[in-house]
């Protein structure tokens, strides 16, 4: 039996896929073609379930009926003839009480609860996320991680509440109300006079309250992604916190997000309770109207015990129900404001984007040319100006130049993590606009300065260069970066050793030279024929870095190389050096060949090497 239920659950349970494999879309701005956007293709569930809501009204307000034909059949029938008589109806009375209402009750609660209340909000979890991990580093340096992630666990929320809300319990509440109208003014159409009066004054306090709740609800959204997002941020940054003492500073922080949230639950429940109020004072008045109408109506011999007791009956019903309804329109509007608000930062548009007919990049000999290449940051001036550079197939190229000149730009121009607004960047003759950004990548390794680890096992964090790598190609990689080792000592708190223990949020758990040699273990593992180096050894120590500096250059060979390091004798032995200054290359060549140019190398040189430039002390230094 229990295997039977499992099986019937399990049904309704995967008539939703939570996780659509086709690539998302932008979602649209307005509210409803936002929701639209979400449901369009689970409508025909959202319809069934709306139909049976009705279907369940229509249902609970025959039983009213049912409920009156039993007192008048109390009040006149005759015993002897009664079940003779009334045999019929009374069949159907028990086939709709024991049979029908119970049967579509069970089949709301199954489309209601198994298909819709987990899959839906989930779909839009997965559509959202998807799509904005394909928004560009500008959107993501421009916001809160916490709030983005906030805002799209409400949206999802929010989405579902207003759009069941609205196709369900509204209809619901819509058939129930015209259905308990039309059966008491079936009995008598006086007793429907006080039902007239309280829908409108229950409208005019909707009217009154809930704008007023939506307007509070989409502050409170707002103000709750805020703080949250500032939380996570000192949670996230929680090392530097502690290293500049500012635990007390942070609270402050932390406080005034929660004090701007508190600032609107406080109006938000000030609203809660002028509305019970209201609702009460209308709720009695309609009980009092009814029940001294129903007595004037019966003493005059025009209403029936049947409809005193149908009228008596709908309006209990009635009273409990509106406190529910009005508490459900609050909290539609309070969905509505959730997913107004993230729908500002889900539905907007990605700023860099593959071509339609975007193909796979293919690199066969690996050379990247730069032609009249000009970039800049929004509002920040130019970075980059009408640059022209080739790198040839196996070459091994160092960047240097003084803080903003321009280096990491480069390296993330040619990642296309932005769009460059003049020029094109080439690698083996193909515009990088017009492959894929996934293919582009893939074909490029990268080790930067500050290297962040995801919070998963080492293992994981090393096959993110290749994730069909066996364990044997992982513990390769990891000996090849001198990392072995240290992962081997490594235990979580949950008892887990080596490559299986877990390394911390963004690998807080290593030291920052253990974090960069398992991001060089992750690159000797992808081994991509393009290899950007960006102060790949800055957090390692002078004997670590001069071992893992002979590794890296066993991982140069027959790769395209772009290096960057304010440490220059690090990459004073590349092939060709290129000084950016500016936006612009000043300068270029061979180590030896730029310190006898006495030019910007020349003076970065120097400093570095103790001001001694002649090709005795370079050599010595070298």
């Amino acid at each position: 039996m229990s295997g039977l239920i499992d099986r019937i659950l399990s049904w309704f349970e995967n008539r939703i896929d939570p996780f659509p494999p086709q690539e998302p879309e932008q979602a649209p701005q307005g509210l409803l073609a936002f929701c639209w956007h979400y449901s369009k293709d689970i409508w025909p569930i959202l319809a069934i379930v709306s139909f049976l809501g009705a279907s369940v009204a229509m249902l609970e307000v025959t039983l009213f009926s049912y409920l009156g034909s039993i007192v008048d059949w109390l009040s006149t029938a005759d015993r002897a003839t009664f079940l003779e008589q009334e045999k019929g109806t009374l069949i159907m009375m028990g086939l709709v009480t024991l049979v029908l209402l119970p049967v579509v009750h069970v089949l709301w609660s199954l489309v209601f609860h198994q298909t819709i209340m987990g899959n839906y909000p989930m779909r839009i979890r997965w559509q959202a996320h998807r799509y904005l991990l394909g928004q560009s580093m500008h959107f993501y340096q421009d916001e809160f991680a916490g709030r983005v992630a906030t805002k799209v666990m409400q949206t999802a929320l929010g989405v579902r509440e207003a759009v069941t809300k609205v196709l369900d319990i509204f209809i619901y509440v819509i058939v129930y109300f015209i259905s308990a109208a039309v059966l008491v003014a079936s009995f008598d159409l006086l007793l429907l006079m006080p039902f007239i009066v309280w829908v409108v004054l229950y409208g005019f306090v909707m009217r009154y309250f809930l704008p007023r709740m939506a307007e509070v609800s989409k502050r409170q959204a707002d103000a709750r992604s805020m703080m949250t997002g500032r939380v996570v941020d000192s949670y996230t940054n929680i090392g530097t916190v502690k290293l500049f003492a500012h635990a007390g500073r942070e609270t402050s922080y932390a406080r005034e997000s929660m004090d701007d949230f508190l600032k609107t639950v406080h109006p938000q429940m000030r609203l809660s309770t002028g509305m019970n109020m209201s609702l009460d004072f209308l709720n009695n008045l309609l009980l009092f109207s009814v029940g001294a109408i129903a007595i004037w109506q019966w003493l005059d011999g025009s209403a029936t015990v049947a409809a005193v007791a149908v009228a008596a009956a709908v309006v209990t019903r009635l009273s409990g129900m509106s406190h529910w309804v009005l508490w459900e329109m609050a909290g539609l509007f309070e969905s509505i404001g959730m997913a107004i608000d993230g729908m500002n930062t889900i539905a907007q548009p990605r700023s860099v984007l593959d071509k339609p007919d975007a193909k796979a990049l293919t690199v066969k000999k690996g050379e990247v040319a730069f032609d009249e290449v000009s970039f800049e940051y929004d509002r920040h001036g130019r970075i980059i100006r009408d640059m022209n550079l080739t790198i040839a197939p196996g070459e091994k190229i160092g960047l240097i130049g003084r803080s903003g000149a321009g280096k990491s730009t480069l390296m993330n121009i040619m990642l296309r993590l932005y769009d460059i607004k003049g020029g094109t960047v080439q690698i083996d003759g193909q515009d990088i606009t017009g492959v894929t950004q996934e293919s582009l990548r893939a074909q490029i390794a990268v080790v930067t300065q500050d290297t962040s680890l995801l919070h998963r096992s080492v293992r994981e964090n090393i096959s993110y260069g290749r994730p069909d790598a066996t364990d044997e190609q992982v513990e390769a990689a990891a000996r090849k970066a001198n990392a072995h080792e240290f992962i081997m000592e490594l235990r979580d708190n949950d008892g887990r050793t080596g490559y299986d223990a877990q390394v911390g949020e963004r690998g807080v758990k290593l030291s920052g030279g253990q974090r960069q040699r398992v991001a060089i273990a992750r690159v000797f593992l992808k081994d991509a024929p393009i290899l950007i180096l960006d102060e790949a050894t800055s957090a390692l120590d002078s004997e670590v870095e001069a071992i893992i500096q002979e590794k890296l250059f066993e991982l140069m060979e027959g790769k395209t190389v772009l290096a960057i390091a304010h440490r220059l004798s690090t990459i004073a032995d590349m092939d060709r050096l290129i000084v950016l200054d500016g936006g612009q290359i000043v300068e270029q060549g061979t180590h030896d060949e730029l310190v006898k140019q006495k030019g910007l190398y020349a003076s970065l040189w120097s400093r570095q090497s103790g001001g001694f430039i002649d090709t005795e002390s370079i050599e010595t230094t070298k």
